[in-house]
């Protein structure tokens, strides 16, 4: 999902978290062989590609990214293309330590997913408007900058469980490098360079609840100096399926390494997401800060759809 954090030195909270996060993975890959046993029959795919698509009947059931922020480890079937959006996405900040408080407003930032392989995909985020309306303790000192964002290029591979996860105890993961490119500098965007690295793990509980985990390794530059830190990014969504069309999440989500004053960002979200037709969706949601540096609110609503 297109994320509203503020990207903002490491501590050792961010690396137990993550390296609980990893070892969760890890054993789940490893006991995946175990809980996804079952005697379906899997279709061979291999023979599909970018140029020759996967057949209807032989695709994948529609699943997306968004709108939490735990990525999924499943790509889009060879030869389709997704289209994951916010129509609309707000974030507010709390304020900070001189009481500025900064507003952001997202309009369309797409994601791009091309199925290139049955295992493979390749995306690119494009955010074509961003507005940042910057809120001091004096009101006559607001001020707006507005623009296009970076460019994000990313590749999604499957490691397993693509076309398995079917049946409670099937597990799924895949792995998500990805590179930020600034397309301009109008203060909105970033200036520099940026990438990372994703792992998504996702396990089926049961007929109507998943459970998706993620942890994110993120490269980032130093807001004082010309270097370079890493963060860290961990996320456990929980999903729900109310009916064949309506479905629910719940979410915790944190970022440590920051280099916010405040510490590290913890969120809980949640949202509903509404299938309109086989390959259309609408989906709704809330993100809301739970410490310091996290945004207070972000709101956002988006649609999805496959070709």
């Amino acid at each position: 999902m297109l994320r509203s954090w503020r990207r903002e030195p490491t501590n050792s909270v961010g690396q137990l978290t993550c390296m609980l996060f990893v070892a969760l993975a890890t054993f789940a890959g490893w006991s995946g062989t175990l809980f996804a046993a079952d005697d379906t029959v899997v279709t061979d795919k291999s023979r599909y590609s970018l140029f020759n698509s996967t057949p209807p009947q032989y695709m994948r059931e529609f699943t997306t990214d968004r709108p939490d922020i735990t990525e999924s480890p499943f790509t889009v079937d060879a030869g389709h293309v997704q289209t994951e959006s916010d129509i609309f996405n707000y974030a507010k900040s709390k304020p900070d330590e001189n009481g500025t408080v900064t507003e952001k407003f997202l309009f369309g930032p797409t994601n791009f997913r091309i199925g290139i392989t049955n295992d493979a995909e390749f995306d690119f985020l494009l955010q074509p408007y961003n507005a940042v309306r910057t809120r001091t303790a004096d009101p006559a000192r607001t001020s707006w900058a507005a623009g296009p964002d970076i460019l994000e290029a990313r590749v999604k591979l499957n490691l397993y469980g693509n076309d398995t996860f079917k049946h409670p105890g099937s597990t799924a993961l895949g792995l998500l490098p990805f590179v930020d490119i600034p397309t301009v500098q109008n203060g909105v965007g970033q200036d520099h360079v940026e990438g990372g690295l994703i792992v998504p793990f996702a396990i089926k509980l049961s007929e109507k609840s998943d459970l998706g985990v993620m942890t994110e390794f993120d490269v980032r530059k130093n807001a004082t100096d010309s270097g370079y830190h890493i963060e860290y990014v961990n996320t456990a969504s929980l999903s729900y399926a109310i009916s064949d069309k309506l479905s629910t999440y719940f979410e915790v989500a944190t970022l440590f390494g920051n280099e916010s004053p405040f510490g590290g960002i913890v969120t809980l979200d949640g949202g509903l997401l509404y299938l309109l037709r086989p390959n259309l969706q609408l989906d709704i949601g809330m993100n809301v800060g739970v410490t310091r540096s996290a945004d207070s609110i972000n709101p956002f609503v988006g649609v999805s759809s496959r070709f």
